[in-house]
């Protein structure tokens, strides 16, 4: 089985644990972009595998010449909006403000692919992928089947499907947008998630290798990763005791559990796995294109 294989591209103090903590002038800190990307890019290629980026448009507009250095490796360059502020607080007019400004920087790589900040597309935002589908997108890979405080729609499909505009959990067939959720598999009456971020450096690495060989019986998964949560020397702010742990738990073995993952399972970009996956009345989803 074919998997997914994703990377947030962001800054390591986009994180909503830390943004009531961050002095207001965030030039003051080191966004060690370089120094948290370049381990995973070098593991990458180790194992010739390649991924998707979800950019984060303030990221691109600062380090253009870093963004054509990925995608000239080869990996996918998709839009992770402009500022890493939720579809919450954004709302459909603000959001469609930062999808044009994420387009303008990415429009040379065709972007077809969309994440949103904090995977804030549930059915309170649900008017997301009608400006998606204005702009060009093809799939979204934002909706989490899980419920926290911060994310989640628990009742949404765990496949890849096309969400309806009227109600996120429902498949239409005739949608023009393709969800690729993120990753969970049911144990015990429960979500239980697998897809990477928090959860890869949380659980143990033979439960990520158990939970990924049981999913892929029938669907592939996708993992997700951002730099900061593989680089040992992030900042530790002082922060609640909850955040401290959600936000920095695991960081010093997480890259080597990335490359076990590496290792043993094949990934490619998001749009890869969903040109090859088959959807409804086995019918290949041919919209699917790669962007040279």
């Amino acid at each position: 089985m074919v998997n997914a294989l994703s990377i947030d591209l962001e800054y390591w103090w986009c994180s909503e644990f830390l943004k009531k903590y961050l002095p207001e002038d965030k030039n003051e800190l080191d966004d060690l972009i370089f120094d948290s990307l370049y381990p995973l890019l070098e593991l990458l290629d180790k194992h010739n595998t390649k991924a998707t980026f979800f950019v984060l448009g303030m990221v691109a507009e600062k380090y253009p010449q870093l963004i054509e250095e990925i995608y000239k490796k080869g990996h996918e360059i998709a839009s992770h909006a402009y500022s890493h502020t939720t579809l919450y607080e954004l709302g459909r007019e603000g959001f469609e403000e930062e999808i044009k400004k994420s387009i303008n920087i990415l429009g040379k790589y065709k972007p077809i692919g969309f994440r949103a900040p904090s995977f804030s597309i549930n059915n309170s935002t649900k008017w997301a992928f009608e400006v998606l589908e204005k702009y060009g997108f093809k799939y979204d890979s934002s909706i989490f089947p899980i419920r926290t405080m911060l994310y989640g729609v628990p009742n949404a499909p765990v496949h890849i499907y096309r969400p309806s505009k009227n109600d996120v959990t429902k498949h239409d067939p005739d949608g023009q947008i393709i969800e690729f959720p993120l990753t969970i598999f049911r144990c015990l009456g429960k979500n239980i998630p697998i897809a990477g971020g928090f959860y890869l450096r949380v659980f143990p690495l033979w439960f990520l290798r158990w939970g990924i060989k049981r999913i892929n019986r029938n669907r592939p998964v996708v993992i997700y990763i951002h730099p900061w949560e593989t680089y040992p020397k992030i900042p530790r702010l002082k922060v609640p005791l909850f955040s401290r742990f959600v936000t920095y738990y695991g960081i010093n073995s997480a890259l080597k559990k990335f490359e076990t993952l590496l290792k043993e399972f094949e990934f490619k970009p998001i749009r890869e796995v969903l040109k090859e996956f088959q959807l409804g009345a086995n019918q290949v989803i041919a919209e699917i294109k790669v962007a040279k």
